[in-house]
């Protein structure tokens, strides 16, 4: 007998999250019986959010991973088939479009919605993994509104800390922006704007070495931060701090098969999640840069959904 079966479907969803789930919800609904495969940590990056106070329909602050979990729950209520199971080569070349798992299934589809998402990039220091979500952030528009007359700082140095820095100082009473060079990356005209904003002090030529709290309750208290010119270490007060140095999508299983930017975001047609192959569809961060969010990756899932369904159709 064989121990692994081909399992075919209409509708293959690769990534869980609110793309992933709310593709599933639409897919189900419309009788093509999806089937939805995630990794071991099902829920993306909400489920490293614990306060979520913008996403619509709750008047009260909500967690991440419950709203999540009610997302898996609603999906699975209307039909999808959840699998839990790495991904790790598809052929789109073939008809119909082929995924094989670590498990050593082989998933055969008719349309695949990828909703693999992105991860944000952090430094990697022990004390920012301890700090996580209790004063250091990698998302400005999520957790600015805790930070309102206290001092942040932001690390990096192109748009987005730039961004992230403006942002801030809706909230914050001083920010500070910390960056590796002597020159930012960001556009001209963004980088006028910083140097116009009197809330904003820029630390060149340093990088963040440790970051300094409370243990019981967690909260940031300052950092150490290091000249690389001359390595001299200070120690520099701050309330919060937010890592801006960029997100990588996870593409890699799509090199050579899907049109793709140069930082790896899966590139879509205009107002579409299609991807330049027909019938296969991405949807959320995996190929979106600019918004980011729960709501608009979950109004992608929808999108995509619907076009996976009138591409069967056709």
């Amino acid at each position: 007998m064989n121990q692994n079966p081909t399992k075919h479907t209409k509708v293959l969803i690769i990534g869980s999250g609110p793309a992933g789930y709310t593709a599933a919800v639409y897919a189900a609904r419309a009788m093509l019986n999806p089937i939805l495969v995630h990794g071991m940590e099902p829920g993306g990056q909400l489920t490293t959010t614990t306060d979520v106070e913008n996403y619509p329909g709750f008047a009260k602050v909500i967690q991440g991973p419950w709203l999540m979990d009610q997302m898996k729950d609603q999906a699975k209520a209307v039909g999808t088939e959840m699998i839990e199971d790495h991904i790790s080569s598809v052929n789109f070349k073939s008809k119909p479009f082929e995924a094989i798992g670590e498990s050593g299934k082989k998933y055969t589809a008719d349309s695949i919605i990828i909703s693999t998402g992105a991860q944000a990039r952090w430094l990697n220091l022990e004390s920012e993994k301890k700090f996580r979500g209790f004063g250091v952030s990698a998302c400005a528009t999520c957790d600015g509104f805790f930070f309102k007359e206290k001092t942040v700082a932001v690390v990096g140095g192109g748009n987005a800390a730039v961004e992230e820095a403006m942002f801030l100082t809706k909230f914050a009473s001083k920010v500070k922006l910390i960056h590796r060079r002597d020159t930012l990356r960001a556009e001209k005209m963004l980088q006028k704007k910083l140097m116009d904003n009197k809330k904003i002090e820029i630390i060149w030529d340093s990088v963040v070495e440790e970051i300094v709290g409370d243990d019981d309750p967690k909260n940031v208290k300052g950092l150490k931060i290091k000249n690389v010119k001359n390595n001299n270490i200070s120690d520099l007060k701050i309330d919060g701090l937010f890592i801006a140095i960029g997100h990588d999508p996870a593409t890699q299983l799509f090199k050579d098969q899907l049109k793709m930017d140069k930082e790896g975001y899966l590139i879509t047609k205009p107002d579409s999640t299609e991807t330049n192959v027909p019938g296969i569809f991405a949807a959320g961060d995996v190929k979106d840069k600019i918004f980011r969010q729960a709501v608009t990756a979950a109004g992608m899932g929808c999108m995509a959904a619907l076009e996976a369904e009138k591409y069967l159709a056709g």
